[in-house]
């Protein structure tokens, strides 16, 4: 009974400011081995990781390859089976408690451009089927409209109406991408998870796009969760930023207090590998030793402790938490404790 208490205090408060509030997200692979296949272990892809997304905002979700970004992005969006731990809150509805026929109803809210335009369009369907096909699964707009309603989203996204009757490989990757784009945007979802959609593009492709996603955003109220590498693009198109190491959020917050004052060494490492186009400027840059553990077998304590150049012996022993340093800027390290 007391365990039961512990939960229900625990669990998350609905705050209408938020269109999405994540506590505690937790997403385990199964590691199977021997000669029935049991399970031996498990990855630990998300493990524990805590923010608020407000309507209308760009969450940009930084760290290097493997952190678990897109396995965030993905749980969130349930669309990697069942979570291990954590509450999901959109718009005050719990996504993991939802039947069927509720989350069915939720996918049109909840949307997501993938990373690789090429691989998530299907080769066999013209691109005005790509698009208005959930558009027709879901009866969004009668049949007499449908043409109109599709023709209007496709040039929304740049598109013309003749590209209708085109595959995607006759499209450039910058145009697969807008297509991409125009089939998520069909459905006037509230929430969209932007999978690292500019990474396949050259740097002019790149501009068009981010400029075509803040226009969309203005123009519908859309919310981004923005995954991506490129530190200079999420600058530019994030309200906020967190930063995440082998599953768990680092450092969060406002995208100016991050980039102005970072306050994790990791956050500290991978800004300062952002290049500056001024080769009279000498780069300060700190380079990290040692390789990045594996999420099978996290290292006790801190999980940077091993790589982190200020580690001390409490990092080694004891997890840190998640610490409110300045308004809205949070961090996780032993450095801003009270006891440091």
């Amino acid at each position: 009974m007391s365990d039961n208490a512990v939960v229900k205090d625990e669990a998350l408060e609905y705050d209408p400011q938020y269109i999405l509030q994540v506590k505690n997200l937790k997403k385990y692979f199964p590691i199977k081995g021997g000669m029935i296949s049991h399970t031996i272990g498990q990855v630990k892809a998300v493990d524990g990781v805590t923010f608020n997304l407000k309507r209308g905002t760009t969450m940009g979700l930084v760290g290097e390859s493997g952190c678990g970004k897109t396995t965030a992005g993905r749980t969130i969006l349930r669309l990697s089976g069942e979570k291990t731990g954590g509450q999901v809150l959109f718009n005050g509805k719990e996504v993991y408690d939802l039947s069927p026929k509720e989350m069915r109803e939720l996918r049109t809210k909840m949307q997501i451009i993938f990373q690789d335009p090429f691989s998530s369009l299907s080769p066999r369907l013209p691109v005005g089927e790509i698009i208005g096909e959930a558009v027709r699964e879901h009866n969004l707009v009668p049949k007499e409209q449908f043409d109109d309603y599709i023709d209007q989203i496709m040039d929304n996204c740049g598109l013309q109406p003749f590209h209708k009757d085109r595959y995607p490989h006759e499209f450039s990757g910058g145009q697969r991408q807008r297509i991409c784009i125009a089939r998520a945007l069909a459905l006037n979802p509230e929430f969209v998870v932007c999978d690292e959609p500019v990474s396949a593009l050259d740097v002019s492709i790149q501009a068009q796009i981010i400029n075509l996603l803040k226009e969309l955003q203005e123009k519908y109220n859309l919310t981004y969760l923005f995954i991506s590498h490129d530190l200079s693009v999420v600058e530019h198109i994030s309200d906020t930023v967190g930063v995440m190491y082998l599953g768990s959020l680092v450092e969060y917050g406002e995208t100016a207090d991050i980039f102005r004052n970072p306050l994790h060494p990791y956050t500290k490492a991978l800004f300062s590998a952002i290049p500056v186009p001024d080769p009279t400027v000498k780069m300060d840059r700190i380079v990290l030793e040692g390789s990045i553990p594996s999420p099978a077998n996290p290292p006790k304590g801190c999980k940077f402790h091993t790589r982190c150049p200020n580690c001390t012996d409490r990092c080694k022993t004891e997890v840190p938490q998640q610490r409110e340093i300045e308004p809205g800027h949070y961090v996780v390290c032993h450095l801003y404790s009270d006891e440091a």
